[in-house]
């Protein structure tokens, strides 16, 4: 038992758990206690936490709640970010970083303490702080009696969200861009102004940016735009380097530069990088906006739902908490903006994606938000910005579904090139599911049964244009008629007890019967299934055509009223205001990509019995989740989606630049082109490359252990925990499988905290991605282990990341889509190249600056050599035990004595 001096005057106990151990501290004393004892306090008294997921989840205790002081920071400080740790919570309250893991818990009040003074002093979020508090007090919300007596009631009535939020306004339309040429100095003086005054000139960036600078030249021919592709290695500087000719274009032209992204991780990082370009901040939230999908933002007719009694218990708190941050948010973002990612992630399931519009309500002008509507504010605010911070997906969406027509940009610069495969890959397959045709039908019909929630059908919506047209009403019968035919709720029970309604649900019951008779092996342990489809059964075959004339009755009416909506438009009756014009102008441009939607469905199921398309990969798929399942249909994906992609954003274009440091990585040049839909135009896109200028050779080496055996989960466990032991932390850890990923976790966490090794998980703790590299960034002693989304979505300079260990090599899964890409792709060879671009990818984390220094290890005696091309020129490869792996990470750090200072490694 210890003593401390820290007081609280909150009398509340605090509890503090890690990998270590637990602590309680209450008047002035803190002890360690046990499990079972930690959580009986917790049940039966409140108790200040840090993070009540994570904590429960340590403690076993799922239900474990108290005064979370993310909670209270998000209340007092909506829109800031802090660190979800306890250095974090040190930073924002200028208190000691606790110096163990016993300290945390006395210092937990302390930090309490500090952060409840605030509404005393000179607080810029105190408008709208009681009113809110009021509603929280009511819902019993923890913080509320402590914070109660700390925030005055004001003079004068505080203005609810919904009247507080700007109003976005109606603009003229844009003239096109000017067609103008860019002299190369003029280009080069631009990046030196975003340099900045006194920088050293790097020859390479300057090379890239005016290699850059050939995508905005004037286009010369049709649906053949500029197109530049460049790889840049790490440390070039392609940010500023394509952002100079970007900005300098936008000025002289006119118009917009989209610059897309495979990664929320790189749009913040441009975000930040545009304050170069626009150093007055009021101009720069005209002249850059950042752009994301709907279901990225928060709708305020949700919302208001939602703290008008739509949400209940925690998820009303949620609700709550969420609003204030709208009243100071800068666009509404709710997944990687300034709303906290791990907020959401403390209320566990308890609404926030229902805050969001991910079932394509929206009702558009008929909501009494819309001239405030985060989502058409960004979109207005895009038609008059210089610079447009989108993704890959958004843009793809954008054009295929022809949105946003009359301002569609005719430059564009895709960072994150690589990815571009990927992002075409999904948004242009077609799945015809159970998930997908069930929210097809709720989109259509509304509510059934005891459904709750706002969500109206196609008939409640258009209710006017049936009383106005008569053509349009009787399109609108015949839609919610056939949509009885796709699966209703319930349907995955139905189709476990071989009981489908409907044509739909007995199609997929036929999908699901084949899927098992062919695709399940022993040793499946309920994971995913899925076979090719090809020679299908006559079940199969019987039930396609009754789904097929559902559907067909299903799509005739669609594109019926949709036409219908157009001549509504054209006439122009009475009762059409603006906001009603652009209600239906909303519901035309719903109702055609459904229809799109329903008219591939179509096209799948005429594949089956009949011949296949040499263009498309069909198959069918049981998705399941520890042996849950939750999803059964037919999927077809383009064998070459860079096609679609090439026909519908790069041949519109006038020009392009398609840049990333590992474009070529795992190929050369020609399969680069491949990837980004080069070969689909008929103007051969120009070519740049530039090394970087890190000195690999001498800051890192890759170690290949050669004694780890493949598939013993103890030994991998344990070549984890003594490389990061010796490494002292700082190591990112990548596997290929989630199961093993957890193993691993289970088995080292505690080992590793014990000698104060933090140790945090993808898919295992209870905080998102983007946090959870925000906590290993923060802490060069914490260690972090992921899947894909960290192998190439992760920029930790400095002495953070130190380590990458990687459990083997990244075979890509043989999946039926793999297969037939690979049949048309070379074989073997078409493995290698995915496996270099990832190897190449994942060493990419190690080294971001010029003074970072580290080493990657394969835990893998079977990497081939013919794959080693795959790591920098000149980098030392070596194949060693684990004993000398882990001998040599310990002596080079030790060797360097401090981390990350740029001395070179020893040989």
């Amino acid at each position: 038992m210890r003593t401390c001096t820290i007081v609280s005057a909150l009398h509340y106990p605090a509890l503090h758990a890690s990998h270590s151990g637990i602590w309680v501290s209450h008047d002035g004393v803190t002890r360690a206690v046990s499990r079972g004892e930690a959580i009986r306090l917790a049940a039966d008294t409140p108790v200040i936490l840090l993070n009540a997921a994570l904590l429960g989840q340590r403690l076993g205790y799922a239900d474990l709640s108290g005064l979370d002081l993310l909670e209270l920071f998000a209340f007092l400080h909506p829109a800031r970010f802090m660190v979800p740790t306890p250095k974090g919570l040190a930073a924002v309250t200028a208190l000691d970083v606790p110096a163990d893991d016993a300290e945390v818990a006395p210092f937990l009040l302390a930090a309490a303490e500090r952060l409840l003074d605030v509404p005393t002093s000179d607080w810029r979020e105190r408008d709208g702080a009681w009113t809110a508090l009021q509603s929280l007090t009511r819902l019993r919300w923890a913080w509320a009696p402590p914070l109660a007596p700390r925030i005055a009631k004001p003079s004068s009535q505080e203005r609810w969200l919904f009247t507080r939020l700007p109003e976005w306004g109606e603009a003229p339309p844009r003239p096109a861009p000017r067609t103008v040429t860019m002299p190369e100095g003029a280009v080069l003086d631009r990046l030196e102004e975003l340099t900045g005054e006194g920088a050293e000139p790097r020859a390479g960036q300057q090379r890239f940016a005016a290699a850059a600078s050939t995508a905005f030249t004037p286009r010369t021919m049709r649906d053949s735009p500029n197109l530049m592709l460049a790889e840049a290695g790490t440390g070039i500087g392609k940010t500023l380097g394509y952002l100079a000719p970007a900005s300098l274009w936008a000025e002289a032209a006119g118009g917009a530069v989209w610059i897309s992204t495979y990664t929320k991780a790189l749009q913040r990082q441009l975000g930040a990088e545009t304050r170069r370009v626009y150093t007055d901040e009021s101009v720069r939230r005209t002249r850059v906006v950042t752009r994301k999908g709907r279901e990225n933002y928060l709708c305020l007719l949700n919302l208001e739902d939602a703290l008008q009694g739509g949400f209940a218990g925690r998820a009303a708190v949620l609700a709550q908490l969420v609003a204030r941050w709208a009243a100071y948010s800068v666009d509404g973002d709710m997944v990687g903006g300034d709303l906290p990612g791990w907020l959401p992630t403390l209320f566990r399931r308890n609404g926030s994606t229902a805050l969001t519009d991910r079932r394509g309500e929206c009702v558009y002008a008929g909501c009494p938000h819309y001239r405030k509507c985060f989502i058409e504010r960004a979109a207005r605010a895009s038609a008059e910005a210089d610079l447009v911070i989108a993704n890959h997906a958004l843009v793809m969406v954008n054009a295929a579904r022809g949105r946003e027509t009359a301002t569609r940009p005719t430059r564009y610069v895709f960072d994150e090139g690589h990815h571009l495969f990927d992002a075409a890959d999904a948004m242009f397959g077609v799945a015809l599911t159970g998930a997908e045709t069930i929210e097809l039908r709720r989109w259509i019909i509304g509510p059934e049964g005891t459904s709750r929630g706002r969500r109206r059908g196609l008939q409640a919506r258009l209710s006017d244009l049936a009383s106005y047209d008569e053509q349009g009403g009787a399109a609108v019968a015949d839609i919610v008629a056939a949509a009885g035919a796709l699966a209703a709720d319930g349907w995955l029970g139905r189709l476990g007890e071989g009981a489908p309604f409907g044509p739909v649900e007995k199609l997929l019951a036929a999908v699901r019967g084949l899927t098992y008779a062919r695709a399940e092996q022993p040793g499946d342990a309920g994971y995913a299934l899925e076979t090719e489809l090809a020679e299908p059964t006559p079940e199969l075959i019987e039930a396609a055509a009754p789904a097929a004339a559902a559907l067909d009755a299903l799509v005739r009416p669609m594109v019926a009223l949709g036409k219908r909506l157009e001549t509504v438009l054209a006439d122009a009756p009475d009762w059409m205001d603006a906001p009603a014009r652009a209600r239906i102008e909303g519901a035309i441009a719903s109702l055609g990509w459904r229809a799109e939607t329903v008219a591939a469905w179509l096209a799948l199921l005429s594949r089956i019995g009949g011949p296949a398309d040499p263009a498309f990969v069909d198959w069918l798929a049981v998705d399941r989740a520890e042996g849950r399942e939750y999803d059964i249909g037919l999927h077809r994906r383009w064998l070459d989606p860079t096609k679609p992609f090439a026909e519908t954003v790069l041949k519109p274009a006038h020009g392009a630049l398609v840049t990333s440091a590992t474009l070529t990585a795992g190929g050369d040049w020609a399969t680069a082109e491949a990837r980004v839909g080069a070969a689909h135009l008929l103007r051969p896109a120009d070519r740049f490359e530039v090394a970087s200028p890190f000195d690999y050779a001498n800051h890192a080496e890759v170690l290949i252990v050669t004694d780890v055996k493949r598939g013993d989960v103890a030994q991998l466990a344990g070549a984890y925990a003594r490389l990061i032991e010796a490494a002292g932390g700082g190591t990112l850890g990548l596997f290929t499988a989630i199961r093993r990923l957890r193993a691993v976790h289970a088995r080292v966490a505690d080992r590793l905290a014990r000698e104060g090794l933090p140790l945090h998980a993808q898919h295992v703790d209870p905080i998102d991605t983007g946090t959870l590299v925000d906590i290993f960034r923060d802490d060069p002693h914490a260690s972090l282990l992921g899947t894909d989304a960290l192998r190439d979505g992760v920029d930790v300079p400095g002495d953070s990341l130190r380590l990458v260990v990687m459990e083997g090599v990244p075979w890509p899964k043989p999946t039926v889509l793999h297969a037939a890409r690979r049949l048309a792709g070379g074989g073997s060879a078409y493995d290698d190249r995915i496996v270099r671009a990832r190897l190449a990818q994942a060493f990419g984390r190690l080294i971001r600056r010029q003074d970072d220094a580290g080493a990657f290890v394969l835990l893998s005696a079977a990497m081939p050599s013919r794959l080693l091309d795959a790591f920098p020129p000149g980098v030392p490869i070596r194949r060693v035990t684990l004993d000398e792996a882990a001998a040599r990470v310990a002596e080079r750090l030790s060797t360097r004595g401090a981390i990350g200072h740029g001395a070179p490694l020893p040989t």
